[in-house]
């Protein structure tokens, strides 16, 4: 009999099954997890513990884990304290460096202003000098009519009459300009975005406008609105809100279109929505400026076509 069958009690461990059910493995049970997790409430390690204080074992000595903790404390203050140093010390060239691109900043703005006044007067002195000359004969007066209403469709002449301002206040400002997603979001302290003003002034075209300002900048042929981060650009020219539109045309006739205009109901949602301020109104004497007539450029083939 072989040491299997002697510790049966004589019998194989096979006996009285079928083939199937002889061969088939021998499953140990194990404890269930989850029935251990429900059953055992306390670590292992816990019971251990209590039966070594039972059998009376010293407890360990805890002056070693005191002293890395205390260690450990010290690095992580010496660290905060480093870098309290280095911020410190590089806190007065950070300031340094801010006041100077500030300086540079109000320079260029300056400089930018002083040129377009150089601009505006030689303008005016050319105009003055080419009525002088050709105001002379019937030849020269009908020139000088093409000219002018060639101006006028270029934006270039400023223009004073009747018609429309619409004045859109966004609620809030952004603390950081440089980072603000174009997306409209819920909670978000910029609501206006380039994209409502465009609306908005494509609706007042459409309303009958002669000529518009935005934020004080004329919108004309090759003029844009876009967004910057977190500002706003028309003609490149930085505008904040409150966004004043100034539509020069019949008041009357263009108010009548634009309240069921697109642009209009956008503005009136977004008033809804998010509390934006805006203001339709009416009257006599509004004022747009000339916009900056640029050279337009045409693509030349090089080459046989």
């Amino acid at each position: 009999m072989s040491a299997e069958g002697s510790s049966l009690g004589g019998y194989a461990s096979g006996a009285g099954l079928n083939s199937h059910d002889a061969d088939a493995p021998t499953r140990i049970p194990v404890p269930s997890l989850l029935r251990s997790l429900l059953s055992e409430h306390l670590d292992p390690g816990y019971a251990a513990a209590a039966a070594a204080r039972e059998a009376g074992a010293k407890p360990r000595p805890r002056l070693g884990e005191w002293a890395w903790q205390v260690l450990a404390a010290l690095a992580i203050a010496t660290v905060f304290a480093v870098a309290a140093a280095q911020a410190d010390i590089a806190a007065p060239a950070a300031r340094q460096a801010q006041h100077t691109l500030a300086g540079r900043v109000r320079a260029a703005e300056a400089s930018t202003r002083h040129a377009g006044a150089t601009r505006d007067e030689l303008a005016d002195q050319v105009d003055a000098e080419r009525r002088a000359k050709l105001g002379m004969d019937e030849n020269g007066q009908q020139l000088l009519g093409s000219l002018d209403t060639a101006n006028i469709a270029a934006a270039a002449t400023p223009m004073i009459g009747p018609g429309l301002t619409v004045t859109v206040t966004d609620p809030g400002m952004s603390k950081d300009l440089s980072d603000v997603s174009k997306q409209r979001v819920a909670g978000s302290q910029q609501v206006i975005l380039d994209r409502d003003l465009q609306l908005v002034v494509n609706s007042l075209w459409v309303s009958g406008a002669e000529a518009i300002s935005v934020g004080g900048v004329r919108v004309g042929p090759g003029v844009t609105i876009r967004q910057a981060g977190g500002g706003i650009l028309v003609d490149n020219q930085p505008i904040t809100s409150p966004y004043a539109i100034v539509a020069i045309g019949p008041p009357h006739g263009m108010a009548d279109v634009f309240n069921r205009s697109p642009g209009l109901q956008r503005l009136r949602l977004l008033e809804t929505s998010y509390g934006v301020g805006v203001s339709v109104s009416a009257g006599d004497g509004l004022s747009v400026p000339a916009v900056s007539v640029r050279d337009v450029n045409f693509a030349k083939q090089i080459g046989p076509p």
